[in-house]
């Protein structure tokens, strides 16, 4: 088990895209470590529409392989897994 996967995922329409993120999280919530979740803030001081996850994975590269090609299938949705102990 390698517990140094970290996986970025970008939402660009967060308000469209938050609750099929959230049901793919759920799905794989047993491989995810920590979660980070950080928004965007407009200049007029309100919640932008674009949002970051960054997550901290526990489990082997395969597991976060499916994980973020189930993200990828998301319209609007990025993710980018970076094994750091490779």
């Amino acid at each position: 088990m390698n517990c140094f996967l970290i996986m970025a995922v970008r939402l660009e329409q967060r308000n469209e895209t938050a609750v099929a993120v959230q049901k793919v999280l759920t799905e794989f919530g047993c491989a995810i470590r920590t979660r980070l979740g950080l928004h965007d803030q407009a200049p007029d001081n309100t919640c932008s529409p674009s949002g970051l996850l960054i997550l901290q994975l526990c489990c082997e590269e395969a597991e976060a392989q499916k994980l973020e090609a189930a993200l990828q299938k998301i319209d609007g949705v990025r993710a980018k897994l970076v094994n750091l102990a490779a």
